[in-house]
C-alpha cells in the first residue's frame, strides 16, 4: 500500500465479499501504487525486456508466443508496457493495454525519457497504449495474431472467465493465448520468502480472496485464487484449447527476493504457472 491507503487500511484477510464490492478496485489500486510499485521492482523488469515470472524467465528464452516478428500482438494487463516493447523490438505489431491510467502514465513515461525522444531498443515507435478492462476490450473480433498477459488481470478480477473469454474473441482462428499467474499450490503458504512460508496453514481449496479495506468496508485491494483446475476450466470455458501448462523452476543463480517469492522458497515450492492455449480453426 501506499503511505495514504496505509493509514487508511483497517481490516486484511482472505474475506467473503461481493463480487460487486470489489468492481474497480485494482483500478483505484494500480493507479495509486504505479510509481511505488515501479520504483521496487522497475530495475529487475527493465524498460524493454519480457519476464513471465518473478522467477526470472524471459521469452527470449521460453519462446511460448513463438515467432512474433510481423504478428499483431496485444499484451493485456500491461503495466509499464515492459514486454510490448521487447516485443516490438522483435518485429511484432504489439499493442499494450491496462485498466490502470497510472500504469499507462508510467508506460508513456518511459517513452518520453528515451534518448532524445527517440526509440527504446531499436523501436521505430512508441507501442500504442490503451486503457481497457480485461474483460471488455475495445476491439474488433479476430483482430490479433497472439495475445498474452504475464501477471496481469487475471488475479485482480472475480470472473476471470470473462478475460479468457476476450482474448479468444480478439484471437484470429489458431491464434495464441498465454498467461502467467501466482501458482495455485502457493495460497496454500503463507506469503513469506522465508521459513514460515514453507509450511502449509490454509487449505488449497479455500477460493475466498485476500482483501483489505478501510474503516468503511470499501474494498481497497482483492487478489482472487483459484486452484489449478479452476484456472484449466475457465480456459477451456471460453472456448480455448489448453495445450500446456508450464511451472518455471527457480534457477539456480537467481538470488532475488520478491515478496514471498525467494530462492528458499522457490527451491521447494512452484511460484508461477504459465498456461498456453490457443483458439481452435
Amino acid at each position: 500500500m501506499t503511505s495514504d491507503d496505509s493509514a487508511r487500511l483497517a481490516a486484511a484477510g482472505y474475506l467473503d465479499v461481493p463480487a460487486a464490492a470489489t468492481d474497480g478496485a485494482g483500478r483505484r489500486w494500480w493507479d495509486a501504487n504505479a510509481a511505488e510499485y515501479l520504483d521496487e521492482h522497475g530495475a529487475f523488469l527493465g524498460d524493454d525486456d519480457f519476464l513471465w515470472c518473478p522467477e526470472g524467465l524471459r521469452e527470449s528464452d521460453a519462446h511460448l508466443l513463438g515467432d512474433v516478428a510481423g504478428r499483431r500482438v496485444l499484451e493485456v494487463g500491461s503495466g509499464a508496457a515492459q514486454c510490448s516493447r521487447w516485443l516490438a523490438a522483435q518485429g511484432a505489431l504489439a499493442v499494450a493495454t491496462d485498466v490502470s491510467a497510472g500504469m499507462l502514465d508510467a508506460a508513456a513515461a518511459v517513452d518520453r525519457r528515451a534518448p532524445d525522444g527517440g526509440p527504446v531498443a531499436g523501436r521505430r515507435a512508441p507501442v500504442p497504449l490503451v486503457q481497457a478492462d480485461a474483460r471488455a476490450l475495445p476491439f474488433p473480433d479476430a483482430s490479433f495474431d497472439l495475445a498474452f498477459t504475464a501477471y496481469g488481470a487475471i488475479p485482480f478480477v472475480p470472473d476471470a472467465r470473462r478475460v479468457h473469454a476476450e482474448a479468444a474473441r480478439v484471437l484470429r482462428p489458431g491464434g495464441r493465448w498465454v498467461c502467467s499467474v501466482t501458482h495455485p499450490v502457493r495460497w496454500a503458504f503463507p506469503d513469506d520468502p522465508g521459513e514460515r512460508g514453507l509450511t502449509a496453514d490454509r487449505s488449497y481449496f479455500d477460493r475466498r480472496p485476500y482483501v483489505e479495506t478501510d474503516e468503511h468496508g470499501q474494498v481497497l485491494y482483492a487478489e482472487y485464487h483459484r486452484t489449478l483446475g479452476d484456472h484449466v476450466a475457465d480456459v477451456v470455458g471460453a472456448g480455448l484449447v489448453l495445450d500446456a501448462v508450464v511451472e518455471p523452476a527457480w534457477p539456480d543463480d537467481h538470488d532475488r527476493t520478491w515478496g514471498g517469492w525467494s530462492p528458499l522458497r522457490g527451491r521447494h515450492i512452484p511460484g508461477t504457472a504459465i498456461f498456453v492455449a490457443h483458439r481452435p480453426a
